[in-house]
């Protein structure tokens, strides 16, 4: 596990993250709340430091009009993705 610890940025992503990573705020927050794993696990598993877990966390639940922008664009991206053509699963294969 990384013993460096960030904050939470928008420079590499379009939604928030962990700084100087491509993990965002949204994974962090499904990984740790709707999937029902340990903050810690959480964290040894995309090797960040469990405070950027917990600071992620915060983040999400401090900042709920933004998160939920962030959800919409998320799906909205994913609805013309697919409207595209894009492959959602081995069905469209």
């Amino acid at each position: 596990m990384t013993q460096r610890s960030g904050g939470i940025a928008r420079r590499l992503m379009d939604e928030p993250h962990v700084e100087g990573r491509r993990v965002s705020v949204r994974r962090l927050r499904a990984l740790v709340e709707e999937r029902g794993l340990k903050p810690r696990e959480t964290a040894e598993s995309l090797d960040v430091h469990v405070s950027d877990v917990y600071r992620a966390l915060a983040y999400y639940h401090d900042n709920p009009d933004e998160m939920r922008e962030v959800e919409a664009e998320r799906r909205r991206r994913v609805e013309a993705s697919l409207a595209n053509g894009a492959v959602a699963g081995p069905e469209d294969v």
